[in-house]
């Protein structure tokens, strides 16, 4: 009754359900463009590090910043929109955030040295961040129930697709043009979106006296909250975690700005975060599984292209053609996501994207050296599959039973978890593929002693070819069979993830249980419950 009666809200009247406004759809169409530059710019750097490390003279300590300080700065602005929107209204949100991310964009481009790149990431991710959740708040609110299976589709598609073609955009501009187009690509989509948005968006009204209200202290620790746990959890792994005095303080400064938070979350008249959201059990369940969907989404995209540049050596062009093979399986699943929203149980949907999402990755587990695209044809398939199977119902679900009034704080919310099972998925893969590949590197070397006859025929032939060619060949085959024990450990410690997240997912669909039944989704049921 509580769920049909929510949904029930929002058309404004019958006819709705039958007819869009084009200026709506124009401004939506016009708001999902900017969210999907938002989105890529997380991933188009990263099969490029390489050339903007070599264009401006970077350590490799520090060209990963060019990643980390979009991420941090991103994940700050994206609950904080919510409250924004209500302040100044979408309109001037996201046509400022648009604005604002095309001349951080442009500021990127002209950056001469890394400590420049940094900081314009950093208002790039931060501005940015203003234009993600007010397209899934402008879904749910703008359009009734019965246009769902169209509108839930698209925006599940740009939030999957946008990092998963990431490192294939990134990589095609980088080897065709040069790194600075990874940048100057947004400027002309970001001067229409611009343009469009500030001139068609009118879904709401400003309420300016709200800012002698706003809550700094709330902003200012949950700033410190979000980012010290962002930069804890990307650079963790790298910096040997808590023996590190930088990310041990990092940790502390999160655990002071996340009770600070909380206690001003629920203590205050406007808190800077609305977690009100929280108490709609399908928007709770909703968000975790979003948070394990950014462990697989954010998961996968990073550790296909490790595997195929460390061991198959591929550049990244090439690893972008490979991993094109995903965003294709999501593009043509999309809409038969949306038909089947309105057909099917949306817990039954996300059961078979859970168990597609699980295969692929199941298949994933039997890898080694030799494997290619054609390998990891199948697996990219399932993994597209099952993410659109499963992102479709899991945004209907969280979001489809909030009232209008609390739609964009908790679209806010809804996006940091994708964003937080992303980081944290991310640190814990780092850590397991450090950890894992040590104890097979040590499992194996012990296997290849000098008793071993298979592993001393292999060092005989080794060093009788180099030999021949006038080099110490016992040396050179020494370090040979170093080379290869080192890459079986790394390829064994990949196969560990993908079955950790086979089993994640599985878990997955126990987890379903604990969702209400949704009500039906489209024309036949969505408007008039």
């Amino acid at each position: 009754m509580a769920v049909s009666a929510t949904i029930g809200t929002v058309p404004a009247t019958p006819a709705a359900t039958d007819h869009m406004d084009p200026r709506k759809l124009i401004a939506f169409f016009a708001m999902v463009l900017g969210m999907f530059m938002s989105i890529l710019d997380i991933q188009i750097v990263s099969a490029s590090l390489a050339e903007i490390q070599a264009g401006l003279s970077a350590g490799s300590d520090e060209i990963g910043w060019v990643q980390t300080s979009y991420l941090i700065a991103e994940v700050i602005m994206i609950p904080l929109s919510g409250t924004l929107a209500r302040i100044v209204s979408t309109r001037y949100l996201f046509a400022a955030s648009a604005a604002g991310f095309t001349m951080a964009s442009a500021l990127c481009a002209t950056a001469t040295n890394i400590d420049q790149m940094i900081v314009y990431r950093a208002i790039q991710g931060f501005i940015g961040g203003g234009m993600i959740p007010s397209v899934f708040a402008a879904a749910f609110t703008i359009f009734p129930p019965s246009k769902r299976s169209i509108v839930s589709p698209i925006i599940g598609l740009i939030a999957t697709l946008a990092p998963t073609i990431g490192p294939t955009v990134g990589g095609y501009l980088s080897h065709a043009f040069s790194w600075h187009w990874l940048f100057l690509v947004n400027i002309v989509p970001g001067i229409i979106v611009t343009i469009v948005t500030w001139n068609f968006i009118d879904f709401d009204k400003p309420e300016f006296s709200l800012i002698k209200k706003f809550d700094w202290w709330g902003l200012l620790s949950m700033g410190m909250f979000l980012g010290a746990l962002e930069y804890v959890l990307e650079e963790g792994n790298s910096n040997d975690w808590f023996n590190d005095s930088h990310i041990t303080m990092g940790a502390v400064a999160s655990a002071i700005g996340c009770v600070v938070f909380f206690y001003r979350a629920f203590k205050v008249d406007f808190p800077v975060v609305d977690l009100r959201a929280f108490s709609n059990r399908n928007f709770a369940v909703g968000s975790l599984f979003s948070f394990v969907m950014g462990i697989g989404l954010y998961g996968l995209t990073y550790i296909y292209p490790l595997y195929l540049g460390r061991i198959r050596g591929y550049d990244s062009l090439m690893i972008g053609e490979t991993m094109f093979v995903s965003g294709l399986a999501m593009f043509f699943t999309a809409p038969i996501a949306g038909k089947l929203s309105t057909k099917m149980d949306l817990r039954l949907m996300m059961v078979l994207g859970f168990i597609s999402f699980a295969a692929g990755t199941y298949i994933m587990t039997g890898m080694t050296t030799d494997w290619d695209f054609y390998e990891l044809f199948i697996p990219q398939i399932l993994r597209g599959f099952g993410l659109m199977m499963c992102m479709v119902p899991i945004n209907n679900i969280a979001l489809g039973t909030m009232p209008p009034a609390r739609m964009r704080g908790a679209s806010g919310l809804f996006n940091l978890t994708r964003n937080l099972g992303g980081a944290v998925g991310l640190a814990v893969i780092n850590t397991v593929l450090t950890n894992r590949q040590d104890v097979h590197y040590q499992r194996i070397r012990e296997g290849l002693d000098w008793g071993n006859p298979m592993a001393l025929d292999q060092i005989k032939n080794m060093t009788s070819n180099y030999d021949a060619y006038g080099m110490d060949g016992a040396v050179v085959a020494i370090k040979q069979m170093v080379g290869l024990v080192t890459k079986q450990a790394m390829v064994m410690s990949f196969a560990d993830i993908f079955m950790l997240l086979t089993v994640l997912f599985l878990a997955m669909i126990v987890g379903i249980v604990l969702i209400d039944k949704p009500a039906p989704q489209g024309g036949g049921g969505g408007g008039g419950h």
